[in-house]
């Protein structure tokens, strides 16, 4: 039992040898070991005789290894001692860095091991081999000579030599490992000038990729503002509706990093649910356009199992497809809310699916979607050839009756009526005659004039009650009248487009800030003394492209430099009120405030594959840069060539 009175050992007291045994410590504890040690037992002395000697044997057999390393680590020391004098110049004349007055410059280590977009791990990587070249006393090397600057600046990105300045309409064919393989009909002809207007669109385009890649890659959306991104299907959409524009504006750097990500990074086995519509114009329309600018079997390849993977949208008892599909299950469902597709989306996915059909000479692309045209042809509920906004999936049948439009949800169907009919050599006369036909209802049914100017617009029509109402959307209109007549329809369709033309400008000059709200009322009553009204619900500006889209087209068609005018214009003021100093464009909130126009934090895709990629197009004197008898555009501002056989 225990008693805290009870002591279980001997207390000594050593007196004066204290002093000399802490003195003599060692002694004392080298005997102490002794006598621990003939205490052990043989096997336990055996085996701490073995663990030492084995010890001693790893050390001996490690012992070269190590003394190289010292050396080289000592002999590192001091070369970098001698050098580091010389690097910061050197560095600075490879890289210069913009450095506020109170910033100093110092040598930094680079941290290769760093992830980020390509871009970022180059430089590193590029750093990283200029070090190995210092250390090694190499400093020369670190700066090229005259010849070699004046090589880097003459040089394309394709082996090709061209002047400063100049700009290649696409890409040639090369011999280098992990280059595409350049197709015939790249448009690769002789460099192009690229003037004034066109360096400020690069330089616009450089300046939304770089906040792309900084805070964005792989992602679908930047949030300039914020400084991250957001997903919508989670399948790269900016990077990839920027890849025919990359190559069409000459940013070799930037296609070849996207090209690798498409390669490596893009899933398209992911189980997601994507809009059909939106998935094929942007996704498989990009991967077709940049296939055919570049030839590049790796394009084709992403497009063919794409299309495999929303063919399950066509699974419909009315063969009219559903409006999303799950690209990893191989499953397709209409919205939650309703069994219906808007009209829009089940007939704006032709252009792309015909090519894909086109390209593998696999026919049931095409014929899935020209079923759906067939059926829609045939179909009742039309007003003089417009047809409503919303078709049932179950029925095949127009819903929702008595209202029509051409902005959102109808807008794209009288597009492709034409550019089908144009991609597949003028040859199907259905097209043609539901186009025909849809032109003159316009004319008859949703032109008016405005007051106090006469701008003529198009409204919109419920249940046989005009609404003055007209969409940005509806500005796709003038380019498409003058596209049409361009491939020998009606003149008349071109003194509309003209017409059209200026009211979709004047949606731009009238408003505060110099660009268009979403949607505009337009005045009719002559005591009014403006002719456009703006909604606040209505004043947010998305980047949208439609206006620019026509103004390429009426230049390229009539070239008039007014339409180059006006678009200067257009583009002076996105830089102005939309341009993000970290990098990237912004959508925003109101027009109307010049002083605070209310920045919504997000660019949508299409502002790299489409408005940039017009303005760059109308700033252009080349009309043979991809050329509208060679060419058509699809929705979403991609390349598809016109059929010739």
């Amino acid at each position: 039992m225990y008693s805290p009175q009870r002591r279980d050992f001997i207390s000594v007291t050593l007196g004066g040898q204290v002093g000399r045994n802490y003195d003599n410590s060692k002694t004392w504890r080298r005997q102490s070991c002794w006598r621990k040690w003939k205490q052990l037992s043989r096997l336990q002395r055996s085996l701490i005789a073995f663990l030492f000697v084995f010890m001693v044997f790893c050390g001996i057999a490690a012992y070269p290894n190590l003394s190289e390393r010292w050396q080289a680590g000592a002999n590192h020391d001091r070369e970098l001692k001698q050098v580091l004098p010389v690097v910061v110049p050197a560095l600075d004349v490879l890289e210069p860095k913009v450095l506020s007055a109170s910033q100093p410059q110092k040598f930094k280590r680079p941290n290769l091991n760093k992830r980020g977009p390509p871009f970022l791990q180059n430089r590193l990587s590029k750093r990283g081999k200029e070090e190995e070249k210092i250390s090694k006393g190499n400093i020369e090397a670190l700066v090229p000579d005259d010849k070699e600057k004046e090589k880097e600046k003459n040089i394309s990105w394709r082996g090709v030599e061209i002047e400063p300045g100049r700009v290649t309409a696409a890409l040639i064919n090369s011999k280098q490992e992990e280059k595409p393989v350049f197709h015939e009909k790249a448009n690769a002809r002789e460099a192009a000038t690229v003037n004034e207007q066109q360096r400020a669109v690069i330089e616009a385009f450089q300046h939304a990729w770089k906040g792309y890649k900084q805070y964005a890659w792989g992602h679908d959306e930047l949030k300039p503002i914020s400084k991250t991104y957001s997903e919508w299907f989670g399948l790269g959409l900016t990077l990839i509706d920027a890849l025919d524009t990359m190559w069409i504006l000459g940013q070799k750097q930037e296609f070849e990093e996207a090209r690798k990500w498409v390669i490596n990074e893009l899933n398209l086995a992911k189980s997601v649910d994507v809009n059909l519509f939106e998935t094929t114009i942007r996704i498989l329309g990009g991967l077709l356009s940049v296939y055919n600018l570049t030839g590049d079997q790796v394009f084709l390849d992403k497009a063919s199992e794409l299309g495999d993977r929303l063919m399950p949208a066509f699974n419909t008892p009315s063969k009219i497809p559903y409006s999303d599909v799950n690209i990893g299950r191989g499953t397709a469902h209409p919205p939650r809310w309703t069994s219906d597709s808007t009209v829009a989306e089940v007939t704006s996915i032709q252009l792309e699916f015909r090519e894909l059909s086109h390209l593998t000479k696999r026919g049931k692309y095409q014929v899935a979607v020209d079923d759906v045209m067939k059926h829609i042809h045939r179909l009742g509920g039309k007003k003089d050839g417009l047809v409503p906004m919303f078709i049932n999936t179950n029925s095949g049948h127009f819903s929702h009756l008595g209202v029509y439009t051409l902005g959102a949800r109808a807008d794209s169907y009288y597009e492709y009526l034409l550019k089908q009919w144009i991609q597949g050599g003028k040859k199907e006369a259905d097209l043609l005659e539901d186009y025909l036909q849809a032109i003159e209802g316009v004319k008859k049914n949703l032109i008016r004039k405005s007051e106090p100017n006469k701008l003529t617009f198009v409204g919109e029509l419920s249940h046989n009650q005009f609404s003055p109402k007209m969409d940005h959307l509806v500005c796709f209109l003038p380019g498409t009248l003058a596209l049409g007549a361009h491939h020998g329809l009606s003149a008349d369709h071109m003194g509309l487009a003209k017409e059209l033309m200026e009211t979709c400008y004047q949606m731009y000059t009238q408003i505060e800030t110099g660009l268009s709200p979403e949607i505009v009322h337009f005045n009719l009553s002559p005591h009014n003394a403006k002719d456009v009204e703006v909604k606040p619900a209505d004043r947010h500006n998305l980047l949208r492209p439609e206006t620019v889209e026509s103004l390429f087209y009426m230049y390229r068609l009539t070239q008039d430099k007014k339409y180059q005018d006006w678009g200067w214009e257009i583009f002076q003021n996105f830089n102005k009120y939309t341009r993000v100093d970290t990098g990237g464009y912004t959508s925003i909130n109101n027009v109307q405030s010049s002083e605070n126009p209310e920045p919504r934090d997000k660019m949508e895709s299409f502002f790299l594959g489409e408005t940039l990629k017009y303005f760059f197009l109308l700033f252009s004197d080349k009309f043979d840069l991809i050329s509208l008898d060679e060419y058509i555009f699809n929705t979403e501002a991609h390349i598809l060539p016109i059929w010739t056989t």
